[in-house]
């Protein structure tokens, strides 16, 4: 039985913010691309390079865990909500490549040091039998509000500007910040977490499994729309329908994920994630037919999910005042390689477009070797899934 009853505040808390963070990225994500070819007149590299400038913010989520000193974690999860919606309110009135990397940056400080509390807040307030359903629950609603999102794009593009698309969705994103502000979820019942960097050597494997899961996971962010757009000439309509559709599968697969993480262990789920991964992107680097491209874009979000298991798998060796400075820490390893591989991967793709896909598909590799270090005794179901 998964025990969400004790702490259903601190769970109705995080869903609302994870919504409205998810959307946040994926209204930004649909209409970024497009914005940055046919309005701000952008090529290849200058994606790259603008998808690295994303990343610096992960890259710094360690520094969240000073901020802690002075800011509660809850409420440190509202300001980065706030600091999203805020960023993409403003991005369509910066169609150029300076103005967005300004934009870029604000949005992304806010996504990443909201999703480094969010996990750590998982993590902290649900027990080792309940986190991966609580994340993939996370996931499920994030998706039925990304097909509402998604939905209102489609609706509203043939009426509204870009600049009116980003500022009705930043505008809702602030909105649920300041509801944020206005919550204390939290409890004197949790374990005090350290505010200090935690580098311990039982979670090497960890650090190299997120390490290597943000190195590849950048190739997908920073090229898979874009190769579409720019190759197969998708419009945003297009994309916006994919999204879509690719929400609504999510929508009623992730909670599942979660299950089949707390039944079958960290060590298989990964292992399948990172074996159809080598597959996937080989796939993007050959293929040509625009319906394969939408189903191999499809098929990389569902295989992203399994990521939860890298986190779960800490929660499993990790001492309890460890959770938040370990996710703050693993998130800049996570971002070590992310602010560097979109720069770098836009330089290839001038070059053949298909070298960063080949790239993702050896790290994949590495990732699935590397799984099997995972000591199955980590694998222990106290209750069966309902």
């Amino acid at each position: 039985m998964y025990n969400i009853n004790k702490n259903r505040v601190m769970y109705r808390f995080l869903i609302v913010l994870t919504i409205s963070s998810t959307i946040g990225l994926q209204a930004w994500r649909t209409l970024f691309n497009n914005f940055a070819v046919e309005i701000a007149g952008l090529e290849g590299v200058h994606i790259g390079i603008i998808q690295s400038v994303r990343e610096i913010p992960g890259f710094l989520a360690l520094l969240a865990v000073f901020i802690m000193l002075v800011i509660r974690e809850h409420r440190l999860s509202a300001l980065s909500i706030f600091c999203l919606g805020l960023g993409v309110a403003i991005t369509g009135l910066f169609p150029s490549y300076i103005g967005l990397i300004a934009t870029t940056l604000i949005m992304s400080f806010g996504f990443h040091y909201y999703e480094t509390t969010n996990q750590s807040l998982t993590l902290q307030y649900f027990d080792k039998n309940t986190s991966p359903y609580v994340f993939g629950k996370q996931r499920s609603y994030a998706a039925a509000a990304n097909i509402g999102v998604g939905i209102l794009i489609f609706l509203l593009e043939p009426f509204l500007s870009y600049f009116w698309l980003f500022l009705v969705i930043g505008g809702l994103i602030i909105a649920s910040a300041l509801w944020g502000f206005s919550h204390d979820p939290s409890s004197r019942e949790t374990v005090p977490q350290h505010k200090k960097m935690i580098f311990k050597k039982k979670y090497g494997l960890f650090y190299f499994l997120t390490f290597m899961a943000g190195a590849r996971r950048q190739i997908f962010i920073a090229f898979s729309v874009f190769l579409m757009v720019k190759n197969f000439e998708f419009t945003v309509k297009e994309i916006t329908l994919l999204f879509v559709v690719n929400n609504i599968i999510n929508y009623f697969l992730s909670p599942y994920i979660g299950k089949c993480i707390i039944r079958f262990g960290e060590r298989k789920v990964l292992s399948l994630e990172y074996f159809s991964l080598i597959f996937i992107f080989i796939a993007y680097a050959t293929v040509q037919s625009r319906l394969i491209i939408a189903l191999l874009y499809i098929l990389d979000h569902i295989f992203f999910n399994f990521a939860i298991a890298i986190r779960t798998y800490f929660q499993k060796i990790g001492d309890p005042q460890d959770i938040a400075p370990s996710m703050a820490v693993g998130f800049t390893i996570n971002h070590i390689a992310a602010v560097a591989l979109p720069a770098i991967g836009g330089i290839l793709w001038m070059t053949d477009y298909r070298i960063p896909f080949i790239g993702a598909a050896v790290m994949s590799m590495i990732s699935l070797v590397a799984v099997q270090m995972i000591p199955t005794h980590n694998h222990k179901v106290e209750s069966s899934p309902k």
